[in-house]
């Protein structure tokens, strides 16, 4: 019986992955920690041997029929991105994928009244929400698979947590997985127009796009700490006015994996909260509670000590 280890809300912004020198000259000489803190991320969390395989809930990729899992037995390539391929291009990647498990998702989709396919095709697009975040989190690790999940763009709310508790439900049914899930996104999530975004392009939170939104944001922040998932999913409306990314189904995804309002895991944060160009950008990272996802929460984690 597999099971999922551990989950994250993570950025995958493409400020991450520009050269170091860029880095510094947007952000007034100094280092974002998106990027110190998905390196601390890595030593913590993804460079231990306790998992084999990782799922992406890839907020960039956006389907229109059914959700679809990548079932590749390997994915390799160059990617260069269609949006911003000054700042990535030719971005070599190679890891292996997990056809039983995407098999066995799909496999759960008419239970949950939803609709999943498992697609092995070679030339299936990559996107960088899924990319970014294998750089820094997954590369230099041959034995760890990664595996894609995009959103549905005609979907809804409960469409989305039906993905994810079919996935839970796939998951649990391949043997001897052990699995950490990635919702890859942003929070807030609006961009400052063309002529004006340059005057915004340093990490400081207060260039988030109104101030309405950083409060959204950080109102969630907490929530997440304090494991109550249940505040974060009773406010969906509330939060959409802020427009987060992809309308947060990359994280009500996450949710329907890991028992929705039952879900009492607490998040530690990696790095700060960060402005791009308008968007709110965070860490979080979910260890499993000692109860289970939906048991005892435990104590309040520990801040890593770069945050």
């Amino acid at each position: 019986m597999g099971e999922i280890v551990g989950a994250g809300l993570l950025a995958h912004v493409p400020t991450i992955v520009l050269p170091e020198e860029t880095r510094l000259e947007l952000n007034g000489g100094k280092e974002i920690t998106l990027v110190t803190g998905l390196h601390q991320l890595r030593e913590d969390v993804f460079a231990r041997d306790d998992y084999d395989t990782v799922v992406v809930l890839d907020s960039h990729w956006a389907t229109t029929v059914e959700f679809v899992v990548t079932a590749q037995h390997r994915r390799a390539g160059l990617f260069t991105s269609e949006e911003l391929p000054r700042g990535m291009c030719r971005m070599p990647y190679d890891f292996p994928g997990d056809p039983e498990l995407a098999g066995n998702i799909e496999k759960f989709a008419d239970k949950h009244g939803t609709w999943i396919t498992a697609i092995d095709d070679e030339y299936l697009p990559i996107y960088y929400a899924t990319i970014n975040l294998w750089k820094f989190l997954g590369e230099g690790l041959p034995d760890k698979r990664w595996v894609t999940i995009g959103v549905c763009q005609t979907g809804d709310m409960e469409d989305h947590l039906r993905l994810g508790r079919a996935l839970a439900d796939g998951i649990a049914a391949t043997p001897g997985r052990r699995v950490l899930l990635i919702a890859s996104g942003a929070l807030s999530h609006t961009f400052w127009p063309l002529r004006e975004l340059r005057d915004h392009e340093a990490s400081d939170p207060v260039h988030i796009f109104t101030p309405e939104a950083r409060a959204a944001d950080f109102e969630r922040i907490a929530w997440f700490k304090e494991g109550r998932h249940d505040k974060v999913l009773d406010t969906m409306n509330e939060f959409w006015k802020y427009k987060p990314e992809a309308k947060f189904f990359h994280y009500l995804m996450m949710a329907g994996a890991l028992g929705e309002r039952a879900c009492v895991a607490r998040a530690r944060q990696y790095g700060e909260y960060e402005n791009s160009i308008g968007t709110g950008q965070v860490h979080l990272w979910f260890d499993r509670p000692e109860g289970g996802w939906t048991g005892s929460p435990t104590t309040t984690p520990q801040e890593p000590a770069h945050a």
